[in-house]
């Protein structure tokens, strides 16, 4: 019979009971592990995450009323709410066993117990702690989707020859698991080009988490990623799944690697190379199965910023996404697609561009690319008063793309006061949606309202 893979914790004072414990489940389960004194619970649940842990109800200090028990039982909770714990009574008392139920025990046994009884219970109470811990993770994994389902993701669109090329090298390498290394500079659509791998990817029907790497703290790099043990650290309520585990069995992408401070390169590199993470506060390792994709607009060839074995193993393929200069003849298509998607969020009906609207938007270099044409897009559908979008609807701040800039910069006040004001006839005065829809915070809304007398 194949043994099961759990990590059970036997307590007991009784010595004879845990060399017992041990001879039997030494030959059905892979790991065991007994303890006399109960007082080193704290730091062996700390260290160790046990599918199981079977507890002695009497101790030496209190050998009947199971009051101590309890106390122990109590203690184990506190350190993991989903923990499995199966009392151990000699005593056959029902009233003492229900308590403790009561207060969080999982099942109970009798000593002198019989055999395939307790190994019923410890297999049956290793079933309900993997349901727990899948459970929580799905619990995590679905906040996070929640989180970034609040994010607007636009269409990967283009036809030029530049995009044409991506597109087929997608294709191409989405179907392996190799990872990937995108490129390229703020705007282009990197964590677009990501979702489309993972979209034309064997993995499709799985999860795709993303991780912006520049915004992690550097105190919070391991508890964000590989998760944390309740009780880690001051802010460790409870035990948490870090993104590894959550995005197990899909996609884990991770935005602006290159932010990654070099002290914590080596530990990212142990989870991939070991394909196994370890939660902060404890030594379990727990193995992942993770499609890498990552993303930087830095330079990641200098060893003294990031790791050369590190760079090895995140870009087996690398995708370079091309500048909105490098492909100005989908500037149009882009054009259209953000006129129509914001046509639908401020409820307009604007037909389209002139001809001389086109031409600017053409001549401009964007050094924003992608995501400064949709803003521009989005800033002309709000302002227009026409029917058209016309070359005044688009107010560019590089002076080295328009003539008129100066002239324009001196209007920004006026424009800004114009847009407020008409996000929040928009909004009905909703301060939070006139926030959202400007990309300010709440602080920052009221106080530019304050500053244009609104």
């Amino acid at each position: 019979m194949e043994k099961l893979d759990a990590r059970i914790l036997v307590v007991d004072d009784d010595l004879d009971i845990l060399k017992a414990a041990k001879m039997l489940l030494k030959h059905h389960v892979q790991h065991i592990e007994t303890e006399s004194r109960p007082k080193h619970i704290p730091g062996l649940i700390k260290a160790t995450d046990y599918d199981a842990i079977l507890l002695d109800m009497n101790f030496t200090q209190d050998t009947t009323s199971g009051k101590e028990g309890l106390f122990w039982l109590s203690k184990i909770m506190e350190y993991d709410s989903n923990a499995v714990v199966i009392l151990i009574t000699a005593f056959g008392d029902l009233e003492l066993a229900i308590k403790g139920i009561k207060c969080g025990a999982t099942d109970f046994v009798l000593k002198p117990w019989q055999n395939e009884k307790l190994l019923a219970t410890i297999t049956a109470g290793v079933k309900l702690r993997r349901s727990k811990q899948q459970a929580l993770q799905m619990q995590e994994t679905a906040r996070q989707l929640s989180v970034d389902m609040g994010k607007e993701f636009t269409r990967f669109i283009g036809h030029s020859e530049p995009m044409k090329k991506i597109f087929a090298t997608i294709d191409q390498v989405a179907k392996t698991d190799a990872n990937i290394l995108i490129l390229g500079e703020n705007g282009t659509g990197k964590e677009l080009a990501a979702r489309a791998v993972h979209n034309c990817s064997l993995r499709k029907n799985q999860v795709f988490i993303s991780v912006d790497m520049g915004a992690l703290n550097e105190n919070l790099f391991e508890s964000e990623l590989f998760g944390h043990m309740k009780g880690a650290f001051t802010d460790a309520r409870e035990n948490r799944s870090g993104r590894f585990e959550m995005a197990s069995k899909g996609s884990l992408f991770l935005d602006e690697i290159g932010n990654i401070p070099i002290a914590m390169q080596p530990k990212l590199l142990r989870a991939l190379q070991n394909r196994e993470i370890t939660r902060v506060g404890s030594s379990q390792p727990t193995p992942v199965d993770i499609r890498l994709i990552s993303a930087t607009n830095n330079d990641l060839t200098n060893p003294s910023v990031f790791r050369p074995d590190l760079l090895y193993r995140i870009n087996t393929v690398e995708i370079r996404l091309p500048s909105l200069r490098e492909r100005i003849e989908d500037i149009p298509l882009l054009a259209h697609y953000f006129l129509k998607k914001f046509n639908q969020k401020y409820r307009r009906q604007i037909q389209g561009f002139t001809k001389h609207a086109n031409d600017k938007l053409a001549a401009y270099h964007w050094p924003g690319n992608v995501r400064e044409l949709q803003h521009a897009v989005e800033r002309a559908v709000i302002m227009t008063q026409s029917s058209q979008l016309s070359p005044d609807d688009f107010m560019f701040q590089n002076s080295d793309a328009i003539s008129d800039s100066v002239h324009q910069s001196s209007n920004l006040e006026l424009v800004e006061k114009e847009t407020i004001r008409r996000v929040l006839t928009f909004r009905g005065g909703n301060i939070s949606k006139s926030a959202a829809d400007l990309g300010l915070t709440r602080t920052s809304l009221y106080r530019r309202m304050e500053k244009h007398g609104l």
